[in-house]
């Protein structure tokens, strides 16, 4: 009896099924990730809101379904934050009295929608943490490197229709504001100062190079923030490489890559300098400002911001501020969210801000392969959290996008094997 008789016509029907069905799950999955990559390079067009990440997210849910991406018990508690958060915030966006309701709700749908992508990356990376990982930060390192060049030639006045690219003279390329633009900036800059530090010498000198392309755009948006932001990011990722990943050899190299880096980031600074108009608003911007002090003032008008969301548990709605005693908002996103969302509301975002750094930082303390993905994410967050007490991020895509890849991570170091993988792999 020859084999084909003794397999049946049905076993090769069911066999080719099979093979079909594998074939067109590779395919989707290949799409899927594409889309990712694409959607995670959109986060620095952010000039409208709903900006194209959102539309581009849109596009990456089904295929999330089709290609089977799975979804984690050690991300839940994202879910449940996300859940909690929609009924404060929807009851705070109808005491709105002064703009309209339907701007209100599309505010709290934002940020609710900001919500859920840390929820979808956290799973997503914590499914296939390495390759997942450097397909984000990959697409991220993009979109950083576009935008600051953008930035950092318009400001000097290099390219045409240059002011598009600018706001009150500083680099904000494609977002509305360079005080968003700065801080966008530093997650990829944080991973290429860890590759300098513990990659191969080819790897350390195009890493390097990235570092100072996007310190250039960071200190071309003059904002303050960011230049705090990014030095002592940078700090930390410095100490924490040298305390838990670098070996002897490395710690003597660090200590002597610091001091060069210094010596390069000096002279590309006084460089800048040297060419009077960056000098003059250099000059400006590290002086004290009007609006920082006096009773309308960022931190006096702070102080009333304080006072009226204790004496209202519902909220007032989003932006409802800036058009009471004074008009601005103040600028800090921890009272903001109690004014926007309620009480309730403020609350899941004070958790949700709790237990990332908590994740972090504890996911530090566990040796694990994938504990070099988390350095730079927990340098660059703790940084963020503070530089919130001073300006608005709760609309921010990159820090939502953070939040998500901390808990990705985190899954992935609190249940990796003890199976040795290659350090180089994990220099993302």
């Amino acid at each position: 009896m020859s084999l084909a008789s003794t397999i049946g016509p049905d076993s090769f029907k069911t066999g080719s099924k099979r093979l079909g069905r594998t074939y067109l799950r590779t395919k989707v999955q290949v799409l899927f990730d594409f889309l990712v990559g694409f959607w995670i390079f959109t986060g620095c067009l952010v000039f409208v809101e709903p900006s194209p990440y959102e539309v581009s997210f849109l596009l990456v849910l089904p295929f999330a379904f089709l290609a089977g991406m799975g979804v984690y018990r050690s991300t839940l508690g994202l879910l449940a934050m996300f859940v909690a958060f929609i009924p404060f915030a929807l009851v705070s966006a109808f005491q709105a009295r002064v703009l309209s309701i339907p701007d209100e709700i599309t505010f709290v749908i934002v940020t609710a929608f900001l919500l859920l992508t840390s929820y979808f990356v956290a799973n997503y990376v914590a499914e296939q943490t390495a390759r997942r990982m450097r397909l984000v930060m990959n697409a991220y390192t993009a979109a950083a490197l576009i935008s600051a060049v953008i930035g950092t030639l318009a400001y000097l006045g290099l390219m045409p229709s240059a002011d598009t690219f600018l706001l009150y003279g500083r680099a904000k390329a494609m977002f509305n504001d360079p005080n968003v633009f700065g801080p966008f900036l530093i997650l990829p800059a944080m991973y290429a100062l860890q590759r300098v530090l513990l990659g191969t010498n080819r790897k350390a000198f195009w890493a390097g190079t990235v570092y100072m392309v996007l310190f250039i755009g960071v200190f071309a948006s003059f904002s303050r923030a960011a230049w705090g932001h990014f030095a002592f990011s940078s700090i930390i990722v410095l100490v924490l490489c040298f305390w838990l990943e670098a070996r002897a050899h490395e710690k003597v190299r660090i200590m002597i890559l610091s001091l060069v880096g210094l010596g390069m980031l000096a002279v590309a600074l006084g460089g800048l300098l040297s060419i009077p108009s960056v000098n003059r608003l250099f000059e400006t911007r590290a002086a004290s400002q009007n609006y920082d002090s006096g009773e309308t003032g960022r931190f006096g008008r702070q102080g009333y911001a304080w006072e009226l969301a204790i004496a209202n548990p519902l909220g007032i709605g989003p932006r409802e501020f800036s058009f009471m005693r004074v008009s601005e908002l103040p600028h800090n996103v921890y009272v903001n969210v109690l004014h926007a969302y309620g009480w309730g509301g403020g609350a899941v975002y004070y958790l949700l801000v709790i237990l990332t750094l908590w994740r972090g930082i504890a996911s530090l303390t566990k040796p694990s392969p994938y504990r070099l993905m988390m350095i730079p994410l927990v340098a660059t967050y703790t940084m963020l959290v503070g530089e919130s007490a001073i300006i608005d991020s709760d609309h921010w895509r990159h820090y939502f996008l953070l939040v998500g890849l901390i808990w990705g991570v985190a899954s992935a170091i609190n249940h990796s094997k003890r199976d040795p993988i290659p350090r180089d792999a994990m220099l993302i």
